[in-house]
C-alpha cells in the first residue's frame, strides 16, 4: 500500500492552466501505473490521464491535446499539467496508483474549478 498526497488544485478561469501533484510514498516498488481520475458533482468518477512505469500514456478523448501526464520516477511524483482549461472540466481530481495485483490506491482528492 501506498500513500498519495496531492497538491495544486484551485480555481482558475478558462483558458487558463494548471499543474496538480501527486507525491507517493510507501511501498512504491510494485506500483505498475499511476494516473489521475475527476468527479464532477453527480457524475460518476472517470479516467483523466494516465502512466504506466514503461511510460506508456493514456488520456481520456475530452482532455487529449490540452492536458499532459508526466512522472518523476525517482521522487515518485506525477503530474497533470492542465491547460486550456473548460467550465467542464471543473471536478475534484484524485491520484491512483495501480498494482499488478489488481489492488488500487487512492488520494484525497484536489478539487478545480475552472469559472471566470
Amino acid at each position: 500500500q501506498v500513500q498519495l498526497v496531492e497538491s495544486g488544485g484551485g480555481l482558475v478561469q478558462p483558458g487558463g492552466s494548471l499543474r496538480l501533484s501527486c507525491a507517493a510514498s510507501g511501498r512504491v516498488g510494485g506500483i505498475t501505473s499511476m494516473g489521475w481520475y475527476r468527479q464532477a458533482p453527480g457524475k460518476e468518477r472517470e479516467l483523466v490521464a494516465s502512466r504506466t512505469t514503461r511510460g506508456v500514456a493514456t488520456y481520456a478523448g475530452s482532455v487529449r491535446g490540452r492536458f499532459t501526464i508526466s512522472r518523476d520516477n525517482a521522487k515518485n511524483t506525477v503530474y497533470l499539467q492542465m491547460n486550456s482549461l473548460k467550465p467542464e472540466d471543473t471536478a475534484v481530481y484524485y491520484c491512483n496508483a495501480a498494482f499488478a495485483s489488481g489492488v488500487n490506491n487512492w488520494g484525497k482528492g484536489t478539487l478545480v474549478t475552472v469559472s471566470s
